[in-house]
């Protein structure tokens, strides 16, 4: 197995076959995988608000949904990917906190999936909503995504051959 590279919150990652993406302490955040499918690449990006970054808060930008997204993609561009060849999943967007009337995870999830949308991605398989914790595992070599939820073993989400929800 290769170097596990970690992404924490607000954070976007992308490496090659002798890497793996792992983030952890996942709540209503969302984590976005993406794995080039010949140029063997993945990326990762944990998504903490929905939304674009506001100009105050540009230090902080792939915080926000579009901007780490257009970060992600552009990141797994410049390293060869191409769109066609992107599988993306989403893991995350859970009401850990379990406060009544708490939107923020919903539009976490939300905003990912409208910019994946508007973007052209489809989702190969996703793991949402909830009030559990998550991480997220990527074997940027086979492309598998892994998920744990609350204190759960590891499970495959997506991998290269079949659709998961």
């Amino acid at each position: 197995m290769g170097n596990v590279i970690f992404v924490s919150t607000g954070e976007v990652k992308v490496c090659d076959v002798n890497h793996h993406l792992k983030s952890t302490a996942i709540g209503s955040c969302v984590v976005v995988t993406a794995w080039d499918s010949f140029q063997k690449i993945g990326g990762m990006a944990h998504v903490m608000l929905p939304g674009v970054a506001p100009q105050s808060k540009e230090e902080y930008a792939t915080r926000y949904a579009a901007n780490a997204l257009d970060n992600l993609f552009g990141q797994l561009s410049q390293l060869g990917a191409k769109k066609e060849n992107l599988e993306v999943c989403i893991i995350g967007g859970g009401n850990v906190l379990k406060r009544e009337n708490d939107t923020i995870c919903e539009n976490n999830v939300r905003s990912v999936q409208e910019i994946l949308g508007h973007k052209g991605f489809s989702i190969k398989a996703l793991s949402v909503g909830g009030t559990l914790r998550r991480s997220a595992f990527m074997n940027v070599s086979s492309g598998f995504v892994y998920y744990t939820e609350g204190d759960s073993d590891e499970r495959l989400l997506s991998n290269t051959t079949k659709l998961s929800t």
